[in-house]
């Protein structure tokens, strides 16, 4: 069953704000749980557990509400693309990450903002990108090379190659909005959306692991079940339904633009957590970001 949605915004409203720091603050904190959880479980098995219990834990929740989810609606190869592109996503991100640091792979994954935002000039009619959108986008981002600008310098072979993995994973990752945003799955239930990623991902990434001969799981400690609970509980279960949500009603380049907070919650997260250092750049790109996302979100004139 397809559902209409009728109050689809023009602008982010301060709900979708409120949501929006909590999503970026959570998925930063992530960063930190995935670092803990990979002394004791390979990265892209971890990646594939946390897609089985969240498949697991979402499709109770859609029967606890009585949702259908099995109805034939149209949208089960746009699914099944979506899909794809999660999976893919998530496993060059863990294969990427073997061959640079984290600190490089933020500054390439976070060319996904420039991906939904070319791929909405494209695909979604009603987004249409203004100049001060546009340098909002490249201040945000300017904030992220003044954050993470030290690793930049003097990359390896072996670096690039990981690069470029990154690259493309912010490419699925972009992929993946537009494709939700500008399809027949922008009309189902977010709990459905989310389910067709999962499900496939839960399937592809463990027989990734298997392929890339991963050591799997050699550790198991309190603090690494709670680093997997954490992913699989709040988010890929809770917060990714809350992106899906979000999708329904709000343009997908606004959106896109609040994500470059994520990777410097992740900052703060580690210097609090990890006791990781915290350079005095982060302030300046604190800055930016936030005056990149305000010129992306500002109200057009009449």
């Amino acid at each position: 069953m397809v559902y209409e949605v009728s109050n689809r915004k023009n602008a982010l409203d301060l709900t979708a704000i409120i949501i929006l720091v909590v999503l970026c603050a959570s998925w930063g904190l992530q960063q930190v749980a995935i670092k803990i959880a990979a002394k004791g479980v390979s990265p892209i098995l971890q990646s594939g557990i946390r897609s089985i219990g969240a498949t697991i834990l979402v499709f109770l929740w859609t029967l606890l509400r009585r949702e259908s989810i099995f109805d034939k609606d149209g949208t089960l190869w746009w699914g099944i693309a979506a899909g794809l592109l999660f999976a893919g996503e998530f496993f060059l991100i863990y294969l990427g990450l073997g061959y640079t640091n984290a600190s490089r792979a933020v500054i390439f994954l976070y060319l996904s903002p420039f991906v939904v935002a070319l791929g909405a000039q494209i695909f979604i009619p009603t987004e249409r990108f203004r100049t001060i959108q546009v340098i909002g986008l490249l201040c945000a981002f300017t904030g992220i090379l003044v954050a993470f600008s030290e690793s930049l310098r003097f990359p390896s072979y072996r670096m690039l190659i990981g690069d470029v993995m990154l690259a493309i994973a912010a490419v699925f990752w972009g992929a993946t909005t537009v494709l939700i945003k500008a399809s027949p799955l922008l009309s189902i239930r977010p709990s459905k959306v989310l389910l067709y990623q999962l499900g496939i991902s839960a399937v592809a990434l463990p027989l990734g692991s298997l392929v890339m001969k991963e050591q799997g799981v050699v550790l198991i400690t309190p603090l690494i079940v709670g680093s997997l609970v954490y992913q699989v509980f709040w988010i890929a279960s809770v917060t990714y339904l809350a992106w899906f949500w979000l999708l329904r009603y709000y343009p997908a380049s606004h959106l896109a633009s609040f994500t470059f907070l994520t990777p410097l919650f992740g900052v703060l997260a580690g210097g609090m957590i990890l006791h990781e250092p915290i350079t005095h750049s982060l302030l300046l790109a604190l800055v930016l970001v936030g005056g990149g996302i305000y010129m992306v979100n500002h109200p057009a004139s009449r």
